[in-house]
């Protein structure tokens, strides 16, 4: 099977299969979101959502966040994982919306790679969640699971994966894939014992032809 035919198929059953894919973090602007994914680093959604309640009752936007201290911000936030680090982060990256972007959080993945905490990664997320861009953010669920698949051949690390990604598959559906993906990777795809027996990717999935075909 031809790469260009394997992404038809994968297209075809996730549309089937899942026509409506969203994050699993709860968010109700951007703000929220950039909160949202800077906590989720190394972190479970559920652990975020857990969190973010109390702490957008403390801070409920940019302003307030950025007039905060350090150890406020690591007092609601420190049942995630690296509390100090995001603490430090999160109040940075509020401060820099403040001071640069009227308290906003752009658009554009040049402005949000200037954030405390926002790397490349991150930056899609927004650009693809918040914005509807044609952004494909590249975690470790989505690697794990475009390569098995065969989507992504010889990717080295995050970025050629992305590249790859984005230029297979069409641009009005690059924002929902990274859902897709993910969620497959959580649920089906896992890392250790992925669920290849139920899993309807099969027939075209070079893992499961590897790993379960003789």
């Amino acid at each position: 099977m031809k790469k260009k035919e394997r992404y038809e198929q994968v297209i075809q059953y996730f549309n089937h299969t899942m026509p409506v894919a969203e994050t699993e973090l709860l968010y109700g602007n951007p703000y929220e979101l950039i909160v949202a994914v800077i906590l989720s680093a190394q972190c479970t959604d559920k652990r975020v959502n857990m969190i973010t309640p109390l702490f957008f009752q403390h801070f409920p936007d940019a302003c307030s966040l950025a007039a905060s201290e350090q150890d406020a911000v690591f007092q609601v936030i420190k049942s995630c994982s690296y509390p100090n680090s995001k603490a430090k982060n999160l109040l940075g990256m509020a401060k820099m919306l403040v001071e640069k972007f009227g308290g906003t959080v752009p658009d554009n993945m040049d402005d949000l790679l200037q954030l405390p905490g926002v790397g490349r990664k991150t930056a899609n997320v927004i650009l693809s969640v918040a914005f509807r861009k044609p952004a494909m953010a590249v975690d470790t669920h989505v690697f794990r699971v475009s390569t098995r698949i065969g989507l992504v051949s010889n990717a080295k690390n995050p970025y050629q994966a992305e590249m790859q990604l984005v230029k297979n598959i069409p641009a009005e559906q690059i924002h929902i894939a990274h859902h897709w993906l993910i969620l497959h990777g959580r649920y089906v795809c896992k890392a250790r014992n992925p669920e290849c027996h139920s899993c309807g990717l099969r027939p075209f999935c070079l893992y499961y032809k590897k790993n379960h075909t003789t």
